[in-house]
């Protein structure tokens, strides 16, 4: 079959990378891709968000299977649509989606059904959520209700931090209409892990564990980031947690969505912290994770379009999905100044290197200019290696990764560091 991947970044190439596997793909098209992914698909220039011409274009060509990855065109409704003209294709429907699109709406469903949390209020207005702040106190964590490609959550660590939050949300329209109601959270302590789960609606089957790194600079420090690399398994995700998620966080979320006339069918990404009172759920997205996605899908062993195929079919449960044992490791190389404001255009070098020393590199923001790989993006490389173990595949990535440079590149040294103490 023909299967398009929505989408241009490095999520969107581990996709299309798996999916290219399956030997029940004969081709592979991507929209609009990027520099990387027009190696391995025909990349097609219609952006994610287009969802009439993605229609069109996927009704014109006769795909077989859409697989979308990023958020906002599930919350513009793409899955309904290619659904309502008659085509397979793989995500939330536009009500399911709302579980990301609506950090309020998340935070009451799982008030309503006992999902293990973060406390909470929510507001419309600035004033009024300043005060709550005053009352409360800090440390606490603002968000932005709506999308904001990852930057709408600001952990402040005192009180002036959470009220500068609120003005830059509220007040300064940081991320436009996302930010018309905000939730101010509390703050919570422990490790964080991302637990990424498939389902059709009824049946879930958890992947295997992952943990991302959201700061900038090593250490956990600096602002927010869509993400600067990440690994699995994430060893602070014991055996022993694995049911109390299930039982108490996965299917109440998905009987809880469908009782709410949501019904969910995809990937939902639990974002959790283990506290010490056990885990608690950070945010939910709607979608494969990025760059989980790169750590997970890597380990991957079954054909993913046999899954997606289940999945669309209500068909998932008993499916018996296979890991492979290694561990993998994905370090984010990103444009100097992101997350702020960054420069396109640097000749990437070092690619070729980078895979002859064992790694695979997905693309993120890469476009191709006169024969060369140039950097389009704040996030441009996911490089991403395997070991036997957690600390060999670390070894591995940055060996790989040293071998790829260009002006003003940034990453992070310490991937995967968290682990090494739960494993000494």
């Amino acid at each position: 079959m023909k299967v398009l991947v929505v989408g241009g970044g490095g999520r969107e190439h581990t996709l299309v990378w798996k999916l290219k596997q399956s030997p029940r793909v004969t081709e592979v098209y991507c929209a609009p891709g990027n520099a990387g992914m027009a190696g391995e698909a025909v990349c097609v220039k219609i952006g994610a968000e287009d969802v009439d011409a993605l229609l069109k274009f996927a009704l014109d060509e006769g795909i077989g299977l859409t697989v979308v990855g990023p958020e906002a065109p599930l919350t513009l409704g793409i899955v309904d649509k290619f659904r309502a003209a008659g085509l397979r294709i793989f995500g939330a429907s536009q009500k399911a989606a709302a579980l990301e699109g609506s950090k309020v709406l998340a935070k009451e469903i799982m008030a309503k059904y006992n999902i293990p949390t973060a406390g909470y209020a929510d507001f419309t207005d600035a004033a009024k959520a300043a005060a709550y702040i005053r009352e409360n106190g800090a440390p606490c964590v603002v968000k932005a209700d709506g999308l904001a490609a990852g930057k709408g959550v600001i952990v402040a660590m005192d009180e002036q931090a959470a009220l500068d939050a609120v003005k830059l949300i509220m007040e300064d329209r940081a991320f436009g209409d996302s930010g018309n109601r905000l939730v101010v959270e509390e703050y919570l302590e422990g490790e964080e892990v991302s637990i990424l789960a498939f389902t059709d609606g009824t049946a879930v089957i958890p992947m295997v564990s992952s943990q991302d790194h959201k700061r900038i600079f090593d250490n956990d420090e600096g602002p927010n980031t869509g993400g600067m690399g990440a690994y699995s398994p994430a060893p602070v995700y014991t055996k022993d947690l694995e049911p109390f998620v299930f039982d108490k966080i996965l299917v109440p979320t998905i009987e809880g969505m469908r009782a709410e006339g949501r019904t969910y069918e995809g990937v939902i990404y639990a974002g959790l912290m283990i506290t010490k009172d056990g885990p608690k759920v950070l945010e939910y997205n709607a979608r494969f994770g990025d760059p989980e996605t790169q750590a997970v899908l890597i380990r991957l062993e079954t054909d993913l379009v046999d899954i997606i195929e289940a999945i669309i079919d209500k068909k998932l449960a008993g499916m018996d999905i296979k890991w492979h044992e290694e561990s993998a490791v994905c370090v984010v190389m990103a444009a100097g100044g992101y997350p702020g404001s960054y420069s396109k255009g640097a000749v990437i070098s070092g690619l070729d290197e980078a895979a002859a020393a064992g790694a695979t590199v997905f693309h993120a923001g890469t476009a191709a200019k006169d024969g060369q790989i140039v950097t389009n993006g704040g996030r441009v490389l996911g490089v991403t290696a395997l070991g036997k173990t957690i600390p060999e595949a670390i070894s591995n990535v940055y060996k790989a990764v040293e071998k790829i440079t260009w002006d003003g590149v940034q990453y992070r040294k310490d991937i995967g560091r968290k682990a090494l103490k739960h494993l000494r």
